[in-house]
């Protein structure tokens, strides 16, 4: 089980609502990923997880839209991680640099074990998949925001155009890592694969940041 996500740091400890909040959202997230392993994705119901949880269904309504909705949120809790510790860098770094050394500030591979487990045990499932995409695309947005407030109120047309096609970029590449560690690794959550797909999500800042020029000419490029 996982800790319970707090909400954003703002100067003061959360309260006990807060806390007790944050331990409810989690209770429901962790009893909604057992019974995805247990019995797959589409063969549970609120009320499953809701029992599961020990709360009633009002209440993981209070939380959460649907089934979907409360396994999503496993993607939102590491992206937004993430996200925590691209706004932490300096303002005047370059912003892949910036969601480099962010990814690579999560330095337990353990942080990308949910992300991880949930991308195997969903794949079959095209509504799963959507949802993720909307976590992925809720990312994309905050990418976004970090960048804008980057270059300020004063950009223009062509600036406006890069920071829609670089937080796309961001978001793709992530997704790229992903699908690329799925399919080397399959549903291989040990400490090794964890790892490596950490590093992937590294590298394909880092490859983003070259403008994708291929390793492989450039090595053949050296040796000419």
């Amino acid at each position: 089980m996982t800790s319970p996500a707090l909400p954003a740091d703002s100067g003061s400890a959360p309260s006990r609502r807060e806390l007790n909040k944050a331990a409810t959202r989690q209770a429901i997230t962790d009893a909604a990923l057992a019974l995805l392993r247990a019995q797959g994705p589409g063969n549970f119901t609120v009320e499953d997880i809701a029992d599961a949880a020990g709360i009633s269904r009002r209440t993981f309504f209070n939380y959460f839209g649907s089934t979907d909705a409360a396994l999503a949120s496993i993607v939102h809790g590491f992206l937004d991680n993430a996200i925590q510790q691209l706004r932490l860098r300096p303002a005047d770094e370059p912003l892949l640099e910036s969601a480099q050394a962010a990814l690579t500030a999560l330095a337990d591979p353990r942080a990308v074990a949910p992300l991880a487990e949930l991308f195997t045990l969903t794949q079959q499932s095209p509504l799963m998949q959507h949802s993720e995409l909307e976590a992925w695309d809720h990312c994309r947005a905050q990418v976004f925001d970090v960048a804008r407030e980057r270059l300020g109120a004063s950009r223009g047309e062509q600036e406006d155009l890069y920071v829609h096609a670089l937080s796309g970029s961001i978001i793709s590449c992530g997704k790229a890592a992903m699908e690329v560690w799925f399919n080397r690794r399959g549903p291989d959550l040990s400490p090794a694969s964890l790892a490596e797909l950490r590093q992937l999500l590294i590298d394909s800042m880092a490859l983003l940041g070259t403008g994708f020029t291929n390793p492989a000419f450039l090595s053949a490029s050296r040796s000419s």
